[in-house]
């Protein structure tokens, strides 16, 4: 039986404004195993944000319980959670979010040298993951020099750096082009099964999300399957 690399069992998350309290997510169960790889589907304002943040220990949630690897989570402290994230989690917002005074190498070999890395072996790594999503010649180029796509790409590579086991992606081709969607999400999908990790995948492209295992639907903060 395959390993479980992540599960969420009755993850809440409200928000109080004054007297008022907005439940975006209301009691997600969820596992996820290694290797596999999840669409969650949903409209806006599903929480499907919200519910990956708090999968990859950005965001405390309300109640519940968040498993990575077997460790309860999601009650740790700042730090702990952080070491986690490092070791154990890679995420791919929407917007790259690359550190725009770097190079694509910098940008990729940065949470390595965060993570304890030695240089050398950083910088080896970083040229080889960008290689591996077409970016070979692109190494020195800062990110107002790359298109969306090839930013995007950066991320991807960024994301995967230290070897995570969960890869978390929210609408990672949300503002690319259809001809460069079909690119990242194609080396999204190859990288993760190149190295064994598991994720889960926020789309709106039921075309994308029938290529995955499985795909999970979420409406109004619910998961429905």
């Amino acid at each position: 039986m395959s390993k479980i690399v992540l599960k969420l069992t009755n993850i809440r998350k409200a928000y109080t404004d004054g007297k008022k309290t907005l439940e975006v997510v209301k009691g997600v169960d969820f596992s996820l195993v290694a290797g596999e790889v999840v669409a969650l589907v949903g409209p806006s304002g599903a929480g499907k944000s919200t519910l990956l943040h708090m999968a990859a220990l950005l965001d405390q949630q309300t109640s519940g319980t968040i498993e990575i690897n077997g460790v309860q989570a999601g009650s740790l402290s700042d730090k702990e959670r952080t070491l986690i994230r490092r070791k154990d989690i890679g995420f791919v917002y929407q917007f790259h979010l690359l550190m725009q005074e770097f190079s694509a190498l910098e940008n990729v070999i940065m949470p390595q040298l965060i993570a304890g890395k030695n240089e050398s072996d950083a910088i080896k790594n970083a040229e080889k993951l960008l290689e591996s999503v077409g970016l070979g010649a692109r190494f020195n180029h800062r990110p107002s020099e790359l298109s969306g796509g090839e930013q995007q790409r950066v991320a991807v590579a960024r994301a995967i750096a230290n070897d995570p086991c969960i890869l978390l992606a929210d609408e990672p081709t949300g503002n690319l082009d259809t001809k460069t969607s079909e690119i990242v999400f194609h080396e999204i999908l190859e990288l993760a099964k190149e190295k064994g990790i598991a994720a889960v995948i926020a789309t709106h492209n039921p075309d994308l999300a029938s290529r995955m295992h499985r795909t999970v639907h979420m409406v109004d903060g619910l998961i429905l399957n």
